[in-house]
């Protein structure tokens, strides 16, 4: 049996432990990002997750 394209997108992220999560942000923040993620030559993905780990280490969680 075919499978569809979102089947196997969706195996796909499931072998690779990912979740698409969706955001509502103001469009200044989502600018900010994107010029940072430029800048830096990183993804926004990497740069988010990079945000939060940096939030964690400022609570000592």
């Amino acid at each position: 049996m075919k499978l569809s394209t979102n089947q196997l997108k969706a195996l796909s992220d499931e072998r690779r432990c990912v979740k698409v999560k969706g955001f509502k942000l103001p469009i200044s923040f989502i600018t900010e990002l994107e010029q940072l993620s430029a800048q830096y030559n990183i993804p926004q993905n990497q740069l988010i997750m990079q945000a939060v780990e940096l939030f964690k280490q400022s609570k000592g969680a």
